[in-house]
């Protein structure tokens, strides 16, 4: 038999990841894994958030921050004011 994780609330989720609750209603807006988006409303909405989701997040992240190359060490040219 499998047991089905909890979802917990926005502050609750905002403690685990040690953000602020606004930093993390933002990042559900933008479509992070873990949030969902209950009610029909266009305007609010209440966000519920998987904890195990959200660390899965956070680990590919990381792992994906070490196989992207920095552009700046690439010799790229910037555009605008030398200052």
């Amino acid at each position: 038999m499998t047991t089905v994780e909890p979802f917990v609330s926005a502050e609750e989720a905002a403690a685990f990841l040690s953000v602020k609750r606004r930093y993390l209603l933002a990042l559900a807006r933008h479509g992070i894994a873990g949030a969902y988006a209950l009610g029909i409303g266009t305007k609010r909405k209440i966000w519920v958030f998987r904890l195990s989701e959200l660390a899965a997040a956070t680990v590919e992240k990381k792992q994906c921050a070490g196989v992207i190359p920095n552009r700046a060490d690439q010799g790229m040219i910037r555009s605008g004011s030398p200052r």
